[in-house]
C-alpha cells in the first residue's frame, strides 16, 4: 500500500482491519491520516464497538461490518466518492467558489482546503469536512445529532450514533486552540453542538 500510494494517487481505500504480517488496519489509517485526506472505508469481521469508535475518530469516512453485499460495498464507495468530489456553493454565489473565514481560518469550498491562521494546509477527510461546512453554515445555531446526519448525509451515522461526537472530536483536533477546552464548538447539554466562531 505504502509503495502504491507513494507511486500514484487513488479515490479511495478499502482497509481492512485485520491484515497479514502483522499489520493493523488502525495503525495504517493513523499513518495515511498524517500524509493523505483520501477517503477511506474500513472493513471488519469484528463486531467491536471500540474498534469503530478508534476507526471513526482516526478518519474513516465509513465502517463496514463483514459479511456485506458487494451492492451495499458498492453503495457505500458511491456515496462517499459523492460527497468527496460534489461542487459545494451556495445559491447565492452565482457559481463563484465560495470560502469562510473565521478566527483567522479559511476554508475554501471549491479546493475543499482548510488553511491555519499560520498558512499551513490542514487536511480534512470527507467527513470531517462536510460537518466543518455545515457548522459554517449554521452558525450560531444549535445542531443535534440527528440533524447534523441529515445535514452531513452521511449513513454510516445512522448505524453508530457516537460517531457524530467521534467526528466532532476529530474536528476539534484540528481547528480548536485546546481540543479539551472548545471555543469554536460547543457542546449543549443534552441537545447537540453549536458553531460559535465569528465569520467575516
Amino acid at each position: 500500500m505504502r509503495a502504491e500510494l507513494a507511486k500514484t494517487g487513488y479515490a479511495a481505500i478499502f482497509l481492512d482491519l485485520v491484515l497479514p504480517k502483522g499489520e493493523n488496519g488502525l495503525e495504517l489509517l493513523r499513518e495515511l491520516r498524517n500524509t493523505s485526506d483520501v477517503p477511506v472505508l474500513m472493513l471488519t469481521g469484528q463486531d467491536d464497538i471500540t474498534d469503530r469508535v478508534v476507526g471513526l475518530e482516526l478518519g474513516a469516512d465509513d465502517y463496514i461490518a463483514k459479511p456485506f453485499h458487494l451492492r451495499e460495498l458498492l453503495a457505500r464507495l458511491r456515496t462517499v466518492l459523492r460527497r468527496r468530489n460534489a461542487c459545494l456553493t451556495t445559491p447565492h454565489s452565482s457559481g463563484e467558489e465560495e470560502c469562510f473565514h473565521f478566527e483567522g481560518w479559511r476554508l475554501d469550498i471549491g479546493r475543499r482546503r482548510l488553511t491555519s491562521p499560520y498558512g499551513e494546509d490542514v487536511p480534512l477527510t470527507t467527513g470531517e469536512f462536510d460537518m466543518l461546512l455545515v457548522f459554517l453554515r449554521n452558525t450560531g445555531r444549535v445542531l443535534s445529532r440527528e440533524t447534523l446526519m441529515e445535514m452531513t448525509r452521511n449513513r454510516s451515522f445512522e448505524a453508530f450514533d457516537r460517531a457524530i461526537d467521534a467526528q466532532i472530536a476529530r474536528l476539534r483536533k484540528k481547528i480548536e486552540t485546546d481540543p479539551k477546552d472548545p471555543s469554536l464548538i460547543q457542546s449543549v447539554r443534552g441537545v447537540g453542538y453549536v458553531f460559535t466562531a465569528q465569520l467575516r
